[in-house]
């Protein structure tokens, strides 16, 4: 008797069902609809995790204009200082500093104002 290599189709939609969770009856009976679903699910995860860093950004980049505004500069002009300060700081830990740690952000926002000063007397 030859050997059988495929899977049972009862096997996979059982599978497939226990991906969709949250489709309906009617959905994990038919085989075509719980597969749509499960991949719909799974491209909106996808998406999600790509959102969730452009959110996490733009919250980073919030809070330092708001520290850097109460130290007197505007973000982009901070974020310009550090650069030609030789800071290389990301946006992730310039936000925490900004949030935990107010005097070590104004010494770095003195050092940014220093470092544009210096380049626009040269």
């Amino acid at each position: 008797m030859p050997r059988v290599k495929r899977i049972p189709s009862g096997v996979t939609a059982a599978k497939r069902s226990l991906n969709a969770q949250a489709v309906t009856s009617s959905q994990i009976q038919a085989l075509q609809a719980a597969q749509e679903a499960v991949e719909r699910g799974l491209k909106f995860a996808y998406t999600g995790r790509k959102q969730k860093k452009r959110q996490f950004r733009s919250l980073w980049i919030v809070r330092i204009s708001a520290a850097a505004k109460l130290n007197g500069t505007s973000y982009s002009q901070f974020i310009n200082g550090l650069k030609k300060a030789g800071v290389e700081l990301d946006r992730k830990i310039l936000a925490d500093i900004a949030v935990h740690d107010a005097a070590g952000f104004t010494k770095l926002a003195e050092q940014a104002k220093s470092a544009l000063a210096a380049t626009k007397a040269a």
